[in-house]
């Protein structure tokens, strides 16, 4: 399920497998965002190879996107994420790092799915199609804060670069997709350089079973891409998305 996501709309694999590992299979959330990176950034980039031979790689957004999205992702996995400590104290309220991190990627989710539901309209009005003279620094803007985001709750960033390619920069949905995926990779290769000491604790046969599954699935995306309306398949992720992060809060918050 998790590749067909990432064939149909180019995004949605970190969202379902960081809680996937954490929830399902027993993975330490912070050890679960760097198996994320991995599983979801070497999909992204079997799955981006044909993009690029269709021709539908943006590739000025690659670069002014996805370099500075790359750049930060590594400095908050190298910088910033090492500062939040294990335990946070709110007053009289503890919470650990791990409960935060996972409320964390279900408010960007929540955020995400609304801007895949909203009407075209709506999103018009409120993010207007850029000039010229300011659509390259939009773009810069957008990689650095999707880096930020990519780097702390170690998402591949798809589920914030294609609204962003959509919404902000205005791709079509096909050219979003395939450049999503070129970014996803990048983004989540330089997200695991921050963590190669894990990689001694890794579980390699579980991961390595999921990743196949997921290029796998990436593939029956691409295939029933072509068979559903670009409109249609917007709405459904964002209100998939939106399932998936109202679980995550109930879980952290009441479970």
């Amino acid at each position: 399920m998790v590749g067909i996501t990432l064939g149909l709309v180019g995004s949605g694999g970190s969202i379902l497998t960081v809680p996937i590992f954490v929830y399902v299979m027993g993975v330490d959330p912070i050890l679960a965002t760097t198996y994320s990176l991995f599983a979801v950034g070497t999909t992204a980039f079997i799955g981006s190879i044909r993009g690029v031979r269709n021709g539908d790689v943006d590739l000025s957004h690659v670069f002014h996107f996805g370099f500075p999205s790359l750049l930060t992702v590594f400095i908050t996995r190298i910088f910033v994420l090492p500062l939040v400590p294990d335990v946070i104290t709110i007053g009289s309220i503890t919470v650990h790092q791990s409960v935060v991190l996972m409320l964390l990627f279900a408010l960007v989710m929540l955020a995400s799915s609304v801007s895949m539901i909203a009407p075209k309209t709506m999103l018009t009005n409120l993010f207007p199609k850029p000039t010229n003279g300011n659509k390259k620094t939009q773009v810069v803007l957008s990689g650095v804060l999707v880096g930020f985001v990519t780097g702390v709750v170690g998402a591949g960033g798809g589920f914030l670069i294609i609204p962003v390619l959509i919404n902000f920069l205005h791709l079509s949905l096909r050219k979003a997709v395939a450049t999503s995926l070129i970014i996803i990779a990048v983004n989540s290769f330089f997200g695991i350089m921050g963590d190669l000491e894990k990689f001694a604790v890794f579980d390699w046969s579980l991961l390595l079973r999921y990743t196949c599954c997921t290029i796998v699935g990436i593939f029956l995306g691409f295939s029933l891409a072509k068979k559903i309306k670009s409109d249609l398949l917007k709405k459904i992720f964002g209100y998939f998305i939106f399932a998936v992060a109202f679980s995550i809060l109930l879980k952290e918050l009441w479970g």
